[in-house]
């Protein structure tokens, strides 16, 4: 039996004393930190690119799980690797040649992840489920942090859970997009292992009880 992951998003952290937030990430029971990259072209806002990154993981205790909701991430999977990324993920929809770029992130030896937008069916996964290490279902639409959870994600975390047992892989199943306490059962139940949250943790009265509660939310079976 392994506990599912927490992963804070510094998308939703306090920029202005990203620091003191990092260190608080650090002290708590969360296992990842979660950074989405944004490049104002595949999704509608620009958040941080691999300077801040780099920036961020000396001060950091943590996995850097990132998220890159970027165009051509084939260009930058190098650089993201010496910024600090313990976990590269890249679209579905934005890579044309899909295994390939798997593969370049395989080669720098760290893990690798896909993720798919709500429109995009869990079907997709299949031809590169044995090569990843983790799959990423987005329950809202890419690009701003704060919105409403995507119920319809339940089923698609389901399917999904059905193909790594049809495969016999370990690819985890991360979530990102609306989960918080109301939820995060839920999202557990239907086989996710990895939680990101940003606003839920961040905009909390009391973010590491908030986070102590997400990790505390039941066991998992997975292997």
């Amino acid at each position: 039996m392994k506990k599912h992951l927490i992963a804070p998003s510094l998308l939703a952290a306090d920029f202005m004393n990203l620091e003191r937030d990092i260190k608080m990430i650090n002290e708590s029971d969360a296992d990842w930190f979660h950074l989405d990259v944004m490049d104002g072209q595949f999704v509608p806002n620009i958040s941080f690119g691999m300077d801040i990154i780099k920036q961020m993981k000396a001060v950091s205790t943590k996995t850097f799980d990132v998220h890159l909701m970027i165009e051509r991430p084939e260009q930058f999977i190098d650089a993201f690797w010496q910024a600090g990324a313990d976990i590269i993920t890249v679209h579905y929809e934005a890579c044309p040649h899909l295994h390939r770029v798997i593969q370049m992130i395989k080669d720098t030896g760290i893990k690798a992840g896909v993720a798919i937008n709500p429109a995009t069916p869990v079907s997709v996964l299949e031809d590169v489920i044995e090569d990843i290490d983790l799959a990423l279902i987005m329950s809202v639409n890419p690009g701003f942090g704060g919105q409403k959870f995507i119920f319809r994600s339940l089923a698609k975390i389901r399917q999904l859970k059905e193909l790594i047992n049809k495969y016999q892989t370990s690819t985890l199943i991360e979530v990102d997009g609306g989960v918080g306490l109301q939820n995060a059962e839920r999202v557990l139940n239907a086989g996710a292992n990895v939680l990101v949250a940003g606003s839920a943790v961040f905009k909390s009265e009391n973010p590491k009880e908030t986070i102590s509660r997400m990790k505390s939310l039941g066991t998992l079976k997975w292997a």
